[in-house]
């Protein structure tokens, strides 16, 4: 025989799930960083800013600006005056940084079009017809502002172990340009490219062409990815923002 369930059993209270006072433990990293101005990152993202527009708005002046505009260092470079903008803003601000993912893409495109540019378009297209302020430009859009983009995004810009699927999700603008450039290679006169000239090298060589690219564009976003998780996070250059007396 069993013995009685008694009835005056107190009742055993629920095991929480988790304990409170470990919810502080998994509150985003971003949450709990005090938030400064940094005068100093705003500035020089303004800058640089302001060149990128002044040399897009060179190239456009000088150019045939549907042209102009069709060139993927162009728009990486339009890009890189917003994201510069933006930045320099929430720095001055005291806000959170940009989305990492949209950051390293910024920095992707515009060195990926300086390095396609001095490998294979300048040693082809070495001329000395252009005009002083047309080199000028270009000088600025292919070196200058690649070179102080990855400044910006090394010394002033702290890491978001960024993951190798955003380096996939990256390719997405190259593979769109890629589509572009060859439809509009054959509504428009001329390739924009010599080495995605279908109508010299056929469709063949053009896709082999840039299926080299974009396993070297690729490999160059897999560099960043690693490039973010092994930097050190920069000196804080800058002051809290006092909250208002009274």
């Amino acid at each position: 025989m069993t013995a009685p369930i008694p009835r005056d059993l107190p009742d055993i209270p629920a095991l929480p799930r988790t304990h409170p006072a470990s919810a502080a433990l998994y509150a985003p990293a971003r949450a709990v960083v005090p938030l400064i101005r940094r005068p100093l990152a705003a500035t020089y993202r303004l800058l640089l800013a302001l060149l990128a527009t002044a040399a897009v708005l060179t190239e456009i002046l000088l150019g045939n600006a549907p042209r102009i505009l069709s060139y993927f260092v162009i728009q990486s470079t339009v890009l890189l005056a917003l994201v510069m903008l933006a930045s320099a803003h929430r720095a001055w601000s005291a806000r959170h940084p940009l989305p990492a993912a949209l950051t390293g893409a910024t920095l992707l495109y515009v060195v990926t079009a300086s390095l396609v540019h001095h490998i294979l378009v300048a040693p082809s297209t070495m001329t000395g017809d252009t005009s002083r302020l047309d080199s000028l430009a270009a000088h600025t859009l292919y070196t200058v502002l690649p070179v102080a983009a990855a400044l910006d995004w090394l010394l002033l810009t702290p890491p978001a172990r960024t993951h190798l699927r955003q380096a996939t999700t990256w390719m997405l603008y190259p593979l769109a340009y890629l589509v572009f450039t060859l439809v509009r290679g054959e509504l428009a006169p001329g390739y924009l490219y010599p080495f995605l000239d279908v109508a010299r090298h056929g469709y063949r060589s053009v896709l082999a062409n840039a299926l080299l690219l974009g396993l070297a564009c690729y490999a160059l976003a897999v560099l960043l990815v690693a490039l973010d998780h092994a930097r050190p996070r920069p000196r804080k250059t800058g002051f809290r923002p006092r909250p208002p007396v009274g």
